[in-house]
C-alpha cells in the first residue's frame, strides 16, 4: 500500500528560516513536507501489521537548550491524532515519529512542535546543515550582544567598586546606573530571550522547565535593579546588579554555545552514517549520455556513473571500471577494498579510486544501508531508563528549587533584608540541574557515534549499562563463531562392492561430482563447487533430477560406460550405515550401471566430508573475553563431536550439543536464576527467542533480520574481536556517566549551602552553573577522543 502524496504539482523545499516566528505553516510549506516524493529523504514506510503502512519520520528539533525539553516535545507530538510513537533526544536534537498517513500528516506534527515554542524541520542533510548554521549564528549573536554589553556595564560599575565613599557624587552614581540600565535592556530582550520563551512555554504546558529558575533569576535581578535605579530610596535600596546580570547571561550563553557544539560533535559520527547518500547522481541513458537526477528518482535497472569521492546511491553491480571502495560504514574495516566489473557495491559506501558505471539492483529500504540507518535512528533518539528517571526527577527538583529560593528569601528578610533578594536569586541560578540532565545523554551519544563509525551499532542505549554487569557470554556456534559457509575437509574413495565400469579414475569421478553439484542449490553442493577445481570432463549429464532433501541424480556416459550417478546423502546413495558413523556434514557420489536391473544397488565411490570454517579472529576474540573475567558458554544444535572440537579450539569449557531453541532458552534462564547477568551472541532465526530473553543480546552483521531486530547490539563487522571492545567501551562510558552524575551532585551539595549562606553572589552562581554544565559535556567528549583500538585498524 502506498498513500498518495499530500499535494500535486510543484512544491517548495522547506528550510528552517521559513518557520521563524509563525507556528502555522503556509499552504506551500505544508505541501512541501507532506509531499510523498520529498518525504523519501526523511521518512521510512513500515508495515502496520494490518495490511497498511505507517510512516517513520525523522525531524530536526530547534530551540532545545536542555535535555528536559524532550519530554515536553514528546507529549506535544503524541497529542496529534494518528501519532503512535514519538522519541525525542535533547542531546541529538532530533525526533523519530511513527504516524498513520490515513489520519495525520507531517505538517500537523511540525505545527504541534512549533505551537509549544520549538522549531521542527524534516531531517535531511541540507536541513541539518541549515538548522545548525542558523542556530549557531543566533547563539553567537546573542553571545556577542551579552558580552559587549557586559563589558560596557562592567566599565560603568568599576568606579563604584574602587572609589572611596564620597568620591562619586549621587548624580554621577545615578548616571552610571542609568547607563547600565540602558545597556542591560538588549541583554534582557535579545540575549536572554530563549530563557524567557522556554520558561513561558513550560508554564503554558503546566510544566516546570529548567529555564524557569534562570528566567526568574534574570527577571528578578533586572526588576529590582531597575527599581533601585529609578528610586534609590525605594524597597530595594540603591544597590544595582546590572553587572552581575549581564555577566551571568554572558557566561551562560558562552557555556550553552560550547555545549551545543559539543553535542553536535557527539552526534556527528551517527550523523555521518545517515548522510552518506548523494543528493544527485549522474544517470546514463541508452546512448551513454549523462543526466543529473535526484537519488530518489532512480529505479532498479538504471545505469549510474559514480565519480571518485562520491558515495554509491544504491546497491548495485559494476558494469564498467575498476576502483577501491570504502566499506567502513558496513563492515568497520578502515582499509579500502578492490571492486571490478561484476562485483557488487552497497549504498552509502564511498568510491575512492576512479569513476565507474554501476547497474542499480536495490533501492530504499531494500538496501543494507537503509537498514543501518534505521538502527542508527534508534540510537539517536532513545533515552535509556536511567536517563528517563533523571528527567522525571527534574520536575520535582525544580519545584524544590523554587520553594528553597522562597524560603531563603523569607529567612534573609529577618537576617538582612537588603541581601534577601540576591540570596534568593543566587539559589535559583546555582541549583539549575542542567549538568545532571546533560552528563549522561551526551556521553551515551558520543559512545554510540564512535562505535557506529567502526561498524558496531548500539540499538538500545540501556544495553551499555547492562554490559558493565555481564558475567557470562553465551555463543551460538554456526554463523557466530564460524563463518556462514562450509569447507571441504576430506575426500574419501570407496571401493564398490559390485563392478561398475571398472577402472574409472578418481579425478574423473570428482569431475562428475562437480558437474552435478553445479546443478544444485544446496549449501553443501555450493561448497563442493568452490572446493573442487573446474572439471576437465565436459560431458553433459542428462535426465537430471533433484530430489529435495536427498540430492541430484542424472545419467552420464563415460568412455564406453553408460551410468546413472547420484550426488547426495549417504542413505540415498546406498551408504546409510557408513554415513551414520561420520560426525561431519557429508556428500556421497554413487554409481549404477544403466543396463543393470532397476533394483540393483547403488555403489558409493566417493565421500566428501565438510567442516565449518572458524572465523579468523574467533580464538583471539574469545581469549580476550575470558581474560576480562567473563565466563564463556557454547550452545549448538550440531553433533557432539563437532561441538566438542570447536569448543576445544576456542578454549570454552561449557559446550552443549544438539540444543533446540528451547534448550538454549532454558540454559540462559538457568544462568539467570543463579543471579548471573547474561549476554547472548547469535545470528539465526532460531536464536531470536534466546536473544530476547538474555539480559543483553548481540547479533552479528550477517545475522538473520529477526535476530538483528531482537538484538541490543549489532556487530556489522562480523568480528569476534570486536566483542571485547564493546564491553570495554561500555565500562568506560558508564565510568564517565558516573563521574558526571557524581560531579553534578557534589556541585549542588557544595553550591547550595554557599548560596543559602549568602557567600555566593548571583554572578558567581551563574558562572558556577554554566561551568558545571560545560564540564560534564567536555568530560563526556573524552569518549570521542579516545580512539577504539580494533584489530586491523589504525
Amino acid at each position: 500500500m502506498t498513500p498518495s502524496s499530500a499535494a500535486s504539482g510543484p512544491v517548495t523545499p522547506v528550510v528552517p528560516g521559513q518557520f521563524s516566528g509563525d507556528p502555522a505553516l503556509t499552504a506551500t510549506q505544508a505541501a512541501a513536507v507532506d509531499d510523498r516524493a520529498q518525504q523519501q529523504a526523511f521518512t521510512q514506510w513500515i508495515d502496520d501489521g494490518q495490511g497498511g503502512e505507517l510512516g517513520q519520520s525523522r525531524l530536526l528539533i530547534g530551540g532545545m537548550y536542555c535535555a528536559a525539553c524532550a519530554g515536553q516535545i514528546e507529549e506535544a507530538l503524541l497529542k496529534v491524532d494518528g501519532v503512535s510513537r514519538a522519541e525525542v533526544s535533547g542531546a541529538a536534537q532530533r525526533a523519530v515519529v511513527v504516524w498513520d498517513p490515513r489520519r495525520t500528516r507531517v505538517s500537523a506534527m511540525i505545527e504541534a512542535v512549533r505551537s509549544i515554542g520549538y522549531g521542527a524541520f524534516p531531517d535531511t542533510g541540507a536541513q541539518a546543515v541549515a538548522l545548525a548554521t542558523k542556530e549557531s549564528r543566533q547563539s553567537l549573536w546573542r553571545l556577542f550582544v551579552a558580552s559587549f554589553c557586559m563589558m560596557q556595564v562592567m566599565m560603568y560599575a568599576t568606579p563604584t567598586y574602587v572609589a572611596a565613599p564620597g568620591d562619586i557624587t549621587p548624580d554621577m552614581l545615578g548616571l552610571l546606573s542609568w547607563a547600565s540600565w540602558v545597556l542591560s535592556i538588549p541583554v534582557i530582550i535579545f540575549a536572554a530571550g530563549p530563557f524567557f520563551r522556554g520558561a513561558w512555554n513550560g508554564l503554558r504546558e503546566r510544566r516546570v522547565s529548567m529555564d524557569l529558575p534562570i528566567a526568574l533569576g534574570i527577571a528578578v535581578t533586572f526588576v529590582a535593579s531597575s527599581v533601585a535605579t529609578f528610586d534609590p530610596a525605594g524597597p530595594f535600596g540603591s544597590e544595582v546588579y546590572f553587572d552581575s546580570l549581564t555577566m551571568f547571561v554572558s557566561f551562560l550563553f558562552a557555556a550553552r554555545t560550547l555545549e551545543a557544539r559539543a553535542r553536535q560533535r557527539a552526534a556527528q559520527s551517527l550523523d555521518a552514517v545517515m548522510r552518506r547518500l548523494p543528493d544527485a547522481v549522474e544517470r546514463l541513458d541508452a546512448a551513454d549520455r549523462g543526466e543529473l537526477v535526484p537519488s530518489s528518482a532512480l529505479a532498479v535497472g538504471d545505469r549510474v556513473r559514480v565519480h571518485a569521492g562520491q558515495a554509491f546511491a544504491a546497491d548495485g553491480r559494476l558494469l564498467e571500471g575498476r576502483t577501491q571502495v570504502d566499506e567502513a560504514m558496513l563492515t568497520g574495516e578502515s582499509r579500502p577494498v578492490d571492486r571490478a566489473v561484476g562485483d557488487e557495491v552497497s549504498a552509502g559506501c564511498l568510491n575512492l579510486g576512479a569513476p565507474v558505471v554501476m547497474e542499480v539492483l536495490q533501492l530504499g529500504v531494500q538496501t543494507r544501508y537503509q537498514r543501518i540507518v534505521s538502527l542508527v535512528e534508534r540510537a539517536l533518539t532513545e533515552r535509556p531508563a536511567f536517563i528517563l528517571a533523571t528527567d522525571r526527577l527534574a520536575g520535582p527538583f525544580l519545584i524544590a528549587v523554587l520553594v528553597l529560593a522562597a524560603l531563603a528569601w523569607g529567612a534573609w528578610m529577618f537576617i538582612d533584608p537588603s541581601r534577601a533578594l540576591w540570596v534568593a536569586v543566587a539559589v535559583l541560578v546555582v541549583t539549575c540541574p542542567c549538568a545532571l540532565s546533560l552528563g549522561a545523554p551526551v556521553a551515551l551519544l558520543a559512545t554510540a557515534g564512535e562505535l557506529a563509525r567502526r561498524g558496531i551499532v548500539v540499538q538500545r542505549l540501556d544495553a551499555l549499562e547492562v554490559l558493565t554487569r555481564v558475567g557470562d557470554v553465551v555463543f551460538d556456534k554456526t554463523g557466530t563463531v564460524t563463518e556462514d559457509r562450509l569447507a571441504l575437509a576430506a575426500t574419501v574413495e570407496m571401493q564398490p562392492t559390485a563392478p561398475v565400469c571398472a577402472g574409472l579414475p578418481a579425478g574423473l569421478l570428482r569431475d562428475v561430482a562437480r558437474q552435478l553439484a553445479e546443478r544444485s542449490s544446496h549449501p553443501l553442493s555450493r561448497a563442493l563447487v568452490q572446493a573442487l577445481p573446474p572439471a576437465d570432463w565436459s560431458a553433459e549429464p542428462t535426465d537430471l533430477l533433484e530430489q529435495a532433501g536427498q540430492g541430484v541424480q542424472a545419467s552420464v556416459r563415460i568412455a564406453a560406460c553408460s551410468l546413472e550417478v547420484r550426488l547426495g546423502s549417504g542413505a540415498w546413495c546406498g551408504a546409510a550405515e557408513a554415513a551414520a558413523a561420520v560426525q561431519r556434514p557429508q556428500v556421497w557420489l554413487a554409481l549404477r550401471d544403466r543396463q543393470a536391473d532397476a533394483a540393483s544397488l547403488w555403489q558409493p565411490v566417493l565421500r566428501f566430508e565438510f567442516d565449518e570454517v572458524l572465523r579468523a579472529d574467533a580464538v583471539s576474540g574469545t581469549a580476550r573475553l575470558a581474560a576480562d573475567g567473563l565466563a564463556l558458554h557454547l550452545l549448538s544444535g550440531d553433533q557432539p563431536g563437532s561441538v566438542a572440537a570447536m569448543a576445544a579450539r576456542l578454549g570454552i569449557a561449557d559446550a552443549r550439543s544438539r540444543c533446540t531453541p528451547q534448550d538454549k532458552l532454558e540454559a540462559v534462564e538457568a544462568l539467570q536464576r543463579q543471579g548471573r547477568v547474561v549476554a547472548m551472541v547469535g545470528d539465526g532465526i532460531n536464536d531470536a527467542p534466546v536473544l530476547a530473553r538474555a539480559d543483553v543480546s548481540i547479533a552479528m552483521g550477517t545475522a538473520a533480520a529477526l535476530a538483528q531486530a531482537r538484538a541490543d547490539v549489532i556487530v556489522l563487522s562480523d568480528r569476534i574481536e570486536d566483542l571485547p571492545v564493546v564491553f570495554t567501551t561500555a565500562r568506560r562510558t558508564l565510568a564517565v556517566v558516573r563521574q558526571n552524575l557524581r560531579w553534578a551532585l557534589i556541585y549542588n551539595a557544595v553550591s547550595v549551602p554557599l548560596a543559602l549562606a549568602g557567600w555566593m553572589p548571583p554572578w558567581l552562581a551563574g558562572v558556577g552553573m554554566a561551568a558545571s554544565s560545560l564540564l560534564v559535556v567536555v568530560n563526556a567528549l573524552r569518549l570521542t577522543t579516545w580512539r577504539l583500538r580494533l584489530p586491523g585498524k589504525g
